[in-house]
């Protein structure tokens, strides 16, 4: 893959701005003790400045051109140099993570006591500078460092702000399949740098554009594409890897918010910019295993959601449910089916990230998320029911919601592969999927039940409501610019198209 260089480092930039805030809002929050009243609006500040960035850096972009733009590249301890570019995928991510970083950010600031929001606010912006690094380096090594690098901010969120009565085990099983998953990509990145390295006369890299250039032996091909993708697969999460977000989504969601921003997208993000290119054999060789386990996915989670009492771990199990389809609709390797993925992915962190923050407001304001205590919160909450309800939607991919055209390319592509039986199953667990999220709607704002154990509820402050109305307005931008964000995808799978011959007109 070819790269555009600029003179401008805005990649650079953007991963400096909330890194040296968060460091600036921890380091000096004992030194100065009124920086807890100021905290907040710093961390809110700073987002706005990496909104602004990132629209620098869209405004830089060009979506005609297949190569890698702004490039930067810096000398620093080989083969650890930084190298960072961005294709449209790349962008859209950096997109999403900077909305949902002001989601977050404006929530902690709502439902946090002043004196949390310094630690609190350096965790966050910690975690987006973080998953910026991850979207935009050309290194698998340096992917690999920050993911382990990710769950500092991470843990302490965990650890700091839990609401749930099983702390340790969660936080221990967290810290279990995560250890797994980092293990697993760095054997698989060393064992493809030792590759480099015997056909280079020992220089070892671990650069994309080298990697993807160097062939790998065909008996190391399922060995290294089997240590990449479980340890991809473990953070999106997969089936059956997916234990450890149940018992995480239990902890409330100022602890997991940032659990979930890095989930999803990180996972899919890594398969898509490492996995496929570099190990295309071993790909088209899995594949329908890979489907086949999703599919299994799709049922079990939809299944076990149906189930749930509480609406944390309703969501965590419609997430595995979820993301499932994505995986479907990836590994169905063609142009339709990428666009679609990555579009699918994007939905469902932003409709997921509506739902898990409404979750949170329910909590704040009700201090449950038991639905045999909840009903009728409609009367008294109604933005956040909307929010919540288009939210669902977005998930189900209903007509209107940027998940509609997304689910589209998704079970076109997955037609094309493999045929009408598996794409009707995936649509059939996206029905059972509807039917809990609409349920739980229907259940926790609709319903009348007299109840003696019903929590009353006070209504929405004006920023509870600020922040309902930014997920709704997001969903619905997403929708109607659902155009251009596929214009930034014309040409970022132009190599995989070459791959696995996916083309289409």
């Amino acid at each position: 893959m070819s790269t555009v260089t600029t003179n401008i480092p805005l990649l650079l930039l953007l991963q400096l701005l909330p890194l040296s805030v968060a460091l600036l809002l921890f380091v000096m929050r004992k030194r100065i003790p009124k920086l807890a009243t100021y905290a907040a609006p710093i961390a809110f500040l700073t987002m706005g400045g990496e909104a602004l960035l990132t629209i620098v850096t869209y405004a830089n972009f060009d979506s005609s051109t297949p190569a890698l733009q702004l490039a930067e590249n810096f000398d620093l301890t080989h083969p650890l140099d930084y190298h960072a570019a961005i294709d449209g995928m790349s962008l859209l991510f950096i997109i999403l993570t900077t909305v949902l970083g002001m989601l977050v950010v404006l929530y902690g600031w709502q439902t946090l006591e002043a004196d949390e929001h310094p630690r609190f606010m350096a965790a966050v912006l910690f975690t987006i500078a973080t998953l910026i690094s991850l979207f935009t380096t050309q290194n698998l090594l340096w992917f690999v460092l920050m993911s382990a690098i990710q769950l500092l901010p991470i843990g302490t969120l965990l650890i700091s702000w839990s609401t749930s009565p099983e702390k340790e085990e969660a936080v221990a099983r967290f810290i279990q399949f995560m250890s797994i998953g980092l293990l697993l990509l760095t054997i698989g990145t060393l064992m493809l740098g030792w590759n480099y390295a015997e056909l280079h006369n020992g220089a070892w890299s671990f650069d994309i554009n080298d990697l993807i250039n160097t062939p790998v032996e065909s008996t190391l091909h399922s060995i290294l594409f089997f240590l990449l993708f479980y340890g991809f697969a473990i953070r999106i999460p997969l089936f059956p890897l997916h234990g450890w977000l149940p018992k995480i989504a239990e902890h409330g969601t100022v602890a997991i918010a940032p659990v979930f921003l890095l989930g999803l997208k990180t996972g899919i993000y890594g398969i898509i910019r490492f996995v496929l290119p570099i190990l295309p054999d071993a790909v088209v060789q899995w594949a329908p295993y890979v489907v086949s386990f999703a599919l299994v996915g799709i049922f079990y989670a939809a299944l076990l959601a149906m189930v749930q009492v509480n609406l944390r771990r309703l969501i965590a199990f419609a997430v595995v449910s979820h993301t499932s389809i994505v995986i479907i609709g990836l590994f169905s390797l063609n142009s339709l089916a990428f666009q679609g993925t990555v579009m699918l992915s994007l939905n469902f962190g932003l409709a997921i990230s509506g739902l898990l923050l409404m979750n949170g407001l329910i909590y704040y304001k009700t201090g449950t998320l038991l639905m045999s205590r909840l009903s009728g919160l409609f009367d008294n909450l109604p933005l956040i029911g909307v929010a919540f309800f288009i939210s669902g939607l977005s998930i189900m991919g209903m007509p209107g919601t940027p998940g509609f055209d997304a689910a589209h390319l998704v079970m076109e592509a997955a037609m094309e592969r493999y045929g009408a039986l598996t794409t009707i199953a995936a649509s059939l667990g996206n029905v059972v999927a509807a039917g809990f999220l609409l349920w739980a709607f229907q259940r926790t704002f609709l319903s009348n039940t007299n109840s003696e154990e019903s929590t009353p509820v006070a209504r929405a402050t004006v920023r509870e409501n600020s922040i309902a109305i930014l997920i709704i307005a997001a969903i619905v931008l997403a929708e109607i610019f659902s155009e251009s964000w596929l214009t930034l995808l014309d040409h970022s799978f132009d190599h995989l198209n070459v791959l696995y011959g996916g083309g289409h007109d």
